[in-house]
């Protein structure tokens, strides 16, 4: 674990969902003490309590990665298939600029090669980065899932995302 804390960094309670919480994506944790900190985080929610950023856990990420900063949050999935990239909706392409795009499609190389998945959400709209391309998926709900496929088309293979709707 890293020696690295949060700080004044409270985004992961702006972007992240909280279901304990009834708390939707892209709002404020009514909880939050902007700036501070968790207004129960003695009695916060498992889900609060077990998550840690990936800035946390990286020290070799540098501080223009830190969340409050970059205006995203990255944690992978549970089971380590996805980097799950949750953006603030109130800077909805910070994704996008340097440097972090052009590492994203770095990442995404390894992951493909990994069979995991490099995931953007703003709100519930998500993009799959790939090396060579963003992949704009749309709205993905709660029981939806992203799925990648290798098609070879003309020699060349490439990978093509999309949700698989669930029920």
């Amino acid at each position: 674990m890293s020696a690295r804390d949060c700080g004044g960094c409270t985004l992961c309670c702006k972007v992240m969902g909280i279901a304990a919480l009834e708390k939707p994506l892209g709002r404020w944790c009514p909880h939050c003490k902007i700036g501070k900190g968790c207004g129960i985080y003695e009695t916060r929610p498992d889900e609060c309590r077990t998550f840690n950023c990936l800035w946390l856990q990286r020290e070799n990420l540098g501080p223009e990665w830190r969340p409050d900063r970059a205006k995203f949050v990255m944690a992978p999935s549970a089971d380590g298939a996805v980097l799950l990239v949750q953006v603030d909706p109130g800077a909805p392409d910070a994704w996008r600029r340097a440097p972090y795009h052009a590492t994203f499609r770095e990442w995404s190389r390894a992951a493909i090669a990994a069979e995991r998945q490099l995931i953007v959400m703003v709100d519930d709209r998500a993009t799959v980065v790939l090396p060579d391309r963003d992949v704009a998926l749309g709205r993905v709900g709660p029981g939806d899932r992203i799925v990648s496929r290798r098609v070879v088309d003309g020699g060349r293979q490439r990978i093509e995302p999309r949700v698989e709707r669930g029920g």
